[in-house]
C-alpha cells in the first residue's frame, strides 16, 4: 500500500489526534497533581481544623506572588464541598493589595493533606502538606516537584525552631531553600 495514494482517512487522523491530545492532557495534568519525591502528605488531616487564615512566612519565587508582601490565604467551604480559597498580597509597587480567589478540592480521601487547587478556570496544582503542627499552627506545602514551597503559619511569625527544623526537612528532599523569599510580614501597609 502506497501511503501517498491512500492517505489516512480524515476521522481516523482526527480520532487518533484526539486521543493523542487526551494522553497529553491527562498525563500534565498527573504531573501537576503529582507529590515530590520522597515526600509524604499528611495523614488524619482534619479539615475543618485548617480552615482560616494563614500567613506566608516563606515560598520560592514564582511569578504570580512576586513582589508582593503580607502575604496571606484564607480557606473557607464553598458550597459545592470544596474549599474558598483567596489569597492576598501587598503590591509595593502599585501601593495596592491584590487577590485572587480560587478553589480546592480534594485528590483522594479526605483525612489526608493533598488537594488540588485552581485558579485559573480548568486547571489544576499540587496542594500537598507535607508538614503540619498537630495544633495546626503551622503548615509545611509543596507543589507537585521542588519548584512549589510554602511555609504558613496562623501567626505573622513563626518561632526560629520551627523554622529551622521545617527547613531542615525541605532541604533534605531537594528543595532549594537558599532561594527561599521571606515576605514582609510586619505593619500591614494603607488600606487594611
Amino acid at each position: 500500500m502506497n501511503p501517498a495514494k491512500n492517505p489516512p482517512c480524515p476521522s481516523a487522523l482526527h480520532n487518533s489526534t484526539i486521543a493523542l491530545a487526551a494522553t497529553l492532557c491527562a498525563a500534565l495534568l498527573t504531573g501537576c497533581l503529582g507529590v515530590p519525591d520522597r515526600a509524604v502528605v499528611v495523614q488524619d488531616f482534619a479539615l475543618e481544623r485548617y480552615l482560616g487564615t494563614w500567613y506566608e512566612i516563606a515560598r520560592l519565587d514564582h511569578s504570580f506572588e512576586r513582589g508582593l508582601s503580607h502575604v496571606q490565604a484564607d480557606y473557607s467551604m464553598r458550597e459545592d464541598g470544596g474549599v474558598r480559597v483567596i489569597n492576598k498580597g501587598y503590591n509595593g509597587k502599585k501601593a495596592a493589595w491584590d487577590s485572587s480567589e480560587g478553589k480546592a478540592y480534594f485528590v483522594g480521601e479526605s483525612n489526608v493533606g493533598q488537594l488540588k487547587v485552581s485558579f485559573f478556570g480548568p486547571f489544576y496544582g499540587a496542594y500537598n502538606i507535607i508538614e503540619l503542627d498537630p495544633n495546626y499552627q503551622y503548615a509545611l506545602v509543596v507543589g507537585p516537584d521542588t519548584d512549589y514551597l510554602w511555609i504558613l503559619s496562623r501567626t505573622p511569625e513563626l518561632g526560629k525552631d520551627v523554622l529551622q527544623r521545617l527547613l531542615a526537612k525541605a532541604s533534605a528532599l531537594g528543595f532549594a531553600t537558599d532561594q527561599l523569599i521571606y515576605p514582609e510580614q510586619g505593619q500591614l501597609p494603607p488600606g487594611e
